[in-house]
């Protein structure tokens, strides 16, 4: 096999993953703008899906690659250009890395992370719980640098936003386990 035969599908390969990062990314941003529920600083959304399919499938740089992308898009559609845009952009990028990593530790025993659903689960609602954290600090961080929401606004409702991240995230678990079955080996 020839050098250059190997150069040019590492390339296609690349090509390929940054395609469908970015496909990925804009199902983040539809879902994120016209699938979501929100009310006071409670958010529900289904756009952590395409993040937790690409972390699964390629890793954890794909999956905060489409959530980095994907949140910078909504940010920007929703609020426009904000010093604070990266303080949104950083929580759904953790649940990126947290799920791609978790899925490389569960394929470490030879079973594809998919087909192994108490753990997955675990891995897929601690990745939203540590979100929804993440984003409790963005919004008061938000609120100290804007000068808005009281303490108690913010963190006052972090039970129920707790709540609603691991609702959302057993519900985004069980719809990426046919999804991932489906694209794995087609992507």
């Amino acid at each position: 096999m020839s050098g250059g035969s190997r150069d040019f599908r590492k390339l296609r390969s690349r090509i390929r993953m940054m395609c469908y990062i970015g496909v990925m990314a804009a199902l983040y941003v539809v879902l994120a703008l016209f699938v979501s529920i929100r009310a006071g600083n409670l958010r529900i959304t289904f756009a952590s899906l395409p993040v937790i399919v690409t972390a699964v499938l390629f890793g954890p740089g794909a999956g905060a690659a489409v959530a980095l992308v994907g949140e910078f898009f909504n940010q920007l559609l929703t609020y426009g250009l904000s010093p604070t845009m990266p303080l949104w952009m950083l929580p759904p990028a953790l649940r990126g890395l947290m799920v791609g990593l978790a899925a490389r530790w569960l394929a470490k025993g030879g079973k594809l992370p998919e087909s192994r659903p108490v753990p997955y689960y675990v891995c897929i609602v601690g990745a939203a719980l540590l979100t929804t954290a993440a984003n409790t600090v963005a919004i008061w961080l938000d609120s100290v640098f804007w000068g808005y929401y009281s303490f108690a606004y913010v963190f006052g409702a972090t039970a129920s936003r707790l709540v609603a991240g691991v609702v959302t995230a057993v519900l985004m678990a069980t719809a990426s386990i046919p999804l991932v079955r489906k694209l794995r080996g087609r992507v």
